[in-house]
């Protein structure tokens, strides 16, 4: 692994809180596809960790809620053929998807009012475009 996984600001993956199971990735292989476990499952207790502050932990656990399993959150990676690359995914992608998790809420849109200007603007063509319309029908012609 290369060194702690942020999260953001200073906050890191814990590397003790991280728990790792090892399987024989799916698909298709050739030599030496049968012997090793290269697909990663990381596994990280957010109900009980102490890495992250409580607000963050809170706003985790509520918007991950569907993605846990009794408070843990699992990641798993089996793209790369080297356990070595799928533990770095692994790790990559639980740090991405706990920042992203415990990101502060969007600040609300002040809703605007649209200029008095433009809307007489708008009005004034639309009114302009039917005369024209109007126009080109055949009634006044004799």
């Amino acid at each position: 692994m290369s060194g702690p996984h942020l999260i953001r600001g200073s906050v890191s993956l814990p590397e003790a809180e991280l728990m790792w199971r090892f399987s024989r990735s799916s698909g298709p292989g050739g030599q030496h596809v049968n012997t090793s476990d290269s697909q990663v499952e990381l596994r990280f207790d957010l109900a009980a960790t102490e890495a992250l502050p409580p607000v963050w932990k809170e706003r985790a656990l509520e918007r991950l809620a569907t993605r846990l399993v009794d408070g843990v959150v699992t990641v798993r990676a089996s793209e790369h053929r080297s356990q070595w690359r799928n533990r770095e995914s692994a790790a990559v992608r639980l740090a991405a998807l706990l920042a992203e998790a415990t990101a502060p809420p969007p600040k609300p849109r002040r809703p605007t009012r649209i200029p008095r200007g433009i809307n007489e603007r708008r009005l004034r063509e639309k009114k302009q475009h039917a005369d024209t319309k109007r126009g080109r029908s055949g009634r006044d012609w004799g």
